[in-house]
């Protein structure tokens, strides 16, 4: 399949389907290796792993690989598929235990994992998936794949861990918040990109630059889905919204509105709002928006957006590979929907 050519960027930036369509050979070679990977499972496991990969979502860690990785021929290998799904089961065992943390119903329309099948299950699978992923790591003939993919899994969890912990004096910091998110969502994307240009065309020209890449764009994305559990709707998403604010989770729509009430000499959001989560939702909604809260989120969004595209650029032209430039454009796409 020809791929968007560097003129056309802004025309796929409209087209979410488009940009799909760009990685759409890669995708389903993935889905031929995830098929085939079923049998590695045992059969006490596999409805639970069908059930969690028909619900992995629009597999963006794969193709930020495939896009740092291909040429312009759109050239791929056995080796980028088989990473692809390495760091796709890493984020889908991550997946898995966020919605056992949140308490989450609904994942792309459809229950969660621990509503469908229990938590004992969810949290079984989820370790089951990421021992898989490390399986599949080991087999490449060097052990650089493995040693980036467990490091950033250990991260993850790092990450995961301290947005749990009792923040203290910490809690409305904004530098704890964006090394929280760098290492739970931001890590999977850089090590998606960096292996890409590991593993691609050309091999390891380029690795740094599509680091920084993944690293802000990750980040960028997270700012995103943080603003839409605040603003979105639950019958767009497909998912269970407001799980930040009902846990208590200091998020970067919440901190800013914090600082804004303090500084007014108003109460925490966290208490403000009410115990009511619909109605806090609501209070919430029209709160940050009367303060000036979601403009100031947009600015955070396009300076993470922007050092993305820069870093894809750097990409761009040590390589000639410009597609990366298409992942920034569609994540912007999503953050003008909200």
């Amino acid at each position: 399949m020809p791929l968007i050519a560097s003129q056309n960027r802004e025309d796929a930036a409209e087209s979410p389907l488009r940009f799909f369509e760009t990685a759409g050979p890669f995708l389903v070679q993935l889905d031929e290796y995830f098929a085939a990977m079923r049998s590695d499972f045992e059969p006490e496991l596999r409805e639970l792993v069908d059930y969690a990969l028909g619900h992995s979502g629009k597999r963006l860690r794969p193709i930020a690989l495939f896009l740092t990785g291909t040429n312009a021929q759109g050239d791929f290998n056995e080796e980028m598929v088989r990473a692809a799904a390495v760091v796709e089961l890493v984020h889908l065992a991550t997946l898995v235990h966020d919605d056992i943390l949140d308490e989450a119903e609904l994942r792309h329309d459809s229950p969660t994992v621990s509503r469908k099948h229990g938590v004992t299950s969810a949290v079984l699978l989820g370790d089951a998936l990421f021992a898989q992923s490390l399986q599949v790591a080991s087999r490449f003939p060097t052990t650089e794949v493995c040693r980036l993919v467990s490091e950033a899994t250990r991260k993850v969890c790092a990450g995961e861990v301290e947005q749990s912990l009792e923040p203290g004096e910490d809690r409305h910091g904004l530098e704890r918040y964006f090394r929280i998110i760098e290492r739970k969502t931001a890590v999977l994307f850089e090590v998606a990109c960096r292996l890409g240009a590991i593993l691609g065309h050309p091999r390891g020209e380029s690795v740094a630059e599509a680091a920084a890449l993944g690293r802000h764009l990750g980040i960028a994305y997270q700012i995103y889905d943080d603003l839409l559990d605040v603003l979105g709707s639950e019958k767009s998403t497909g998912k269970t919204l407001g799980t930040d604010f009902h846990s208590g989770k200091g998020t970067l729509p919440l901190l800013l509105l914090h600082e804004v009430m303090s500084g007014e000499g108003g109460s925490d959001p966290f208490t403000a709002v009410g115990d009511r989560l619909n109605g806090a939702r609501h209070d919430l909604q029209r709160l940050m928006r009367e303060r000036g809260v979601v403009d100031r989120v947009r600015g955070y969004f396009r300076e993470e957006l922007e050092q993305a595209r820069a870093g894809a650029t750097q990409f761009a032209a040590r390589t000639g590979n410009e597609l990366p430039l298409e992942l920034a454009d569609y994540v912007e796409s999503r953050f003008s929907g909200v």
